[in-house]
């Protein structure tokens, strides 16, 4: 595992668990070589990328930008998804969904966990308006709760739904 100074990658995990995380909402992901552009970053290597279904990593893709970007996909509708490319789009309460659901999606993963993910959005530089991820999810992200439970994301206590947006 990496230490605690720096963020867990997709070296850090199995990969087969986050391909079965995955593969439960019908997505899919693909590893690149080290040395590989991303197909479909935003920001570009090692940050994670998006094109349709597909999820696109290298073994230093950070883990929270893994599921961030597989959480954009979720929380998007079929016709966004049917043409994405790299630019997930969406306003900023689907953006907080996108968090919240990325954070749950971490109790899922061996090794991950929402706190530890928490600390590693923080250490790579999410900034919510409370000064830290833990601080925000548990005191100023009903809006995002309530997004995603509107959409049939998440259930009535709070755990994923494992459902696309439709």
């Amino acid at each position: 595992m990496s230490g605690e100074d720096s963020v867990l990658t997709v070296a850090d995990i199995r990969f087969h668990s986050l391909c079965k995380l995955l593969a439960r909402y019908g997505l899919a992901l693909h590893l690149h070589d080290d040395d590989a552009d991303i197909t479909g970053s935003y920001w570009g290597a090692p940050e994670a990328g998006v094109a349709g279904r597909g999820v696109y990593v290298r073994r230093d893709t950070p883990i929270h930008s893994m599921l961030h970007e597989a959480c954009h996909v979720i929380c998007m509708d079929e016709v966004r998804r049917a043409c994405l490319l790299r630019d997930a789009g969406g306003d900023d309460l689907e953006e907080s969904g996108v968090c919240y659901l990325q954070i749950l999606l971490a109790d899922h993963l061996p090794g991950v966990g929402r706190n530890r993910l928490m600390r590693d959005m923080d250490a790579w530089g999410y900034s919510f308006r409370l000064g830290s991820t833990q601080a925000w999810f548990e005191s100023d992200a009903d809006d995002a709760r309530a997004w995603l439970a509107e959409h049939g994301l998440v259930t009535a206590a709070d755990n994923p739904a494992f459902m696309l947006r439709t």
